[in-house]
């Protein structure tokens, strides 16, 4: 074989050997194009946040809705706060002392969140379309119904919707509540009070015959008072889902809360037990008659924990 067949043999060899490799190199340029960009990660949604940098975590909670949320010998308890001592921790507000918890009527939620006047609002706070319009929200965390509480001497009076139509009784709930649409829609005339607590009172005093809210603020004052109330099932057919109030102009921290929520769920879901189960049983649980699990939240953002690696590509 002569010296220039020798070389053509080397050069076709190598021309061989460059095409494959660029052949490889595109292949993996193509591979890498298709995969995912880097999630984002807790931290860096939290510098989008407009809690980034506060000393403290403003949270309106209710004061005098017991099991739910109650102011009692200057501690703050109940299932709402439990939660929102769960979600504050879970962004970095650990302890009471990192947590400013400022009381809330019902129909004072939205105005104090758009006002800045807190962060959150975990208070029996349901979700519709209408307040969607005006505050957002991150869960459901709890599903409940619309119920009526009665007084023991009324208990076998009112037992349908039916009765509560009748003017001889004086129904009662909290205004700015998704109850007060829905006894209207159900032609149900109600007087109409700042919070539930206030139509508890009214009853004891004589003044009311009944209040409609919703299960779980029920079961709260069923506890309290176990042998003077009873809370009378009605087909009103409404599931309420409670949701954590978030100002509509900071959807990183909905997603925060969003995304902690979901941890929990996952943790029940897993088997083990989750921050929203040990809530649950500390507050609610003894009191309500079916069992509960926590709903899976909605539009959950996909995020690098604190404590999680990045995935391996």
């Amino acid at each position: 074989m002569n010296a220039y067949s020798t070389g053509s043999r080397v050069r076709s060899i190598a021309t061989t050997l460059a095409v494959a490799l660029t052949l490889t190199l595109a292949a993996a340029a193509g591979c890498d194009s298709r995969q995912e960009p880097d999630l984002p990660s807790v931290q860096e949604k939290l510098r989008e946040t407009h809690i980034w940098g506060q000393p403290t975590l403003r949270i309106g909670v209710a004061t005098n809705e017991p099991l739910m949320g109650e102011l009692r010998n200057g501690v703050h308890t109940g299932f709402d706060v439990e939660i929102a001592r769960y979600i504050a921790a879970s962004l970095g507000y650990e302890g009471d002392q990192r947590v400013e918890f400022v009381p809330v009527s019902t129909e004072d939620r939205i105005p104090a969140l758009q006002g800045g006047v807190v962060d959150l609002v975990v208070s029996s706070f349901s979700i519709t379309e209408e307040r969607k319009k005006l505050v957002s929200f991150a869960g459901p965390y709890f599903v409940t119904t619309q119920e009526v509480m009665v007084p023991t001497r009324l208990k076998d009076r009112i037992r349908t919707i039916e009765d509560l139509r009748d003017p001889k009784y004086k129904i009662c709930t909290s205004g700015g509540s998704t109850t007060e649409a829905e006894l209207e829609k159900h032609q149900v005339k109600a007087l109409v009070v700042k919070d539930v607590g206030d139509c508890v009172a009214g009853i004891r005093a004589g003044r009311y015959d009944a209040v409609s809210s919703d299960e779980a603020i029920l079961a709260g004052f069923l506890a309290t008072y176990p042998t003077e109330f009873e809370i009378v099932d009605m087909p009103f057919g409404t599931s309420e889902l409670l949701g954590v109030g978030v100002p509509i102009g900071d959807p990183a921290l909905r997603d925060l809360v969003a995304f902690f929520l979901q941890k929990s769920y996952q943790q029940g879901r897993d088997g083990q037990t989750s921050p929203w189960l040990t809530a649950y049983n500390r507050t609610l649980g003894p009191w309500l008659r079916a069992e509960k699990r926590q709903p899976q939240p909605l539009d959950v953002p996909n995020l690098v924990d604190f404590d999680d690696k990045a995935p391996r590509r």
